[in-house]
């Protein structure tokens, strides 16, 4: 048996390494698990996520429950998030199962495209053929979709990746 972090023994697989490289990041700007973001339109729901996103987590010193959230909310929808702060929370809570945070801090802002639960990403560009034919050999149908929207959202991108 092969113990965390041994580099002997061959290769890892990416759904081993992929929350690895996030979590710093996400740590970064408060939020100890990315699953906040990256499932915010099944918490809140999709008319609540297409107004509003979610920024960074804060907790009190020392403590993982009784924190804040900080949204960003697009223009006049800051008003509604608002009034609908208090089933926000409860659906964040119920989210991490226990009361995480007691407080949302919303702030006006740009609020980027959602992408509602159970829809899919139109993604730009087309596979190129050598890698097409590559995964026509793949069995899981949804590892090859996943494989292939990879595909096309790398050919349609331009230059080196940025980081901020």
């Amino acid at each position: 048996m092969r113990k965390p972090g041994d580099r002997r023994g061959g290769s890892r697989s990416v759904a081993e390494l992929v929350p690895l490289v996030g979590r710093k990041a996400f740590r970064r700007f408060g939020f100890v698990d990315s699953a906040v973001v990256a499932r915010w339109p099944e918490i809140v729901g999709p008319d609540y996520a297409r107004h509003s996103t979610p920024e960074s987590l804060t907790f009190p010193h020392g403590k993982r429950s009784g924190g804040t959230l900080n949204l960003s909310a697009s223009g006049s929808h800051a008003l509604m998030i608002q009034h609908v702060a208090p089933q926000i929370i409860e659906r964040v809570n119920r989210f991490f199962g226990y009361d995480a945070i007691v407080r949302i801090a919303i702030r006006q802002g740009m609020v980027a495209a959602a992408q509602t639960a159970g829809t899919t990403v139109q993604t730009p560009g087309e596979v190129p053929e050598d890698i097409a034919g590559s995964l026509k050999t793949i069995a899981d149908q949804g590892l090859r979709q996943s494989l292939e929207d990879l595909a096309r959202q790398m050919g349609a991108t331009k230059g080196p990746p940025v980081i901020r």
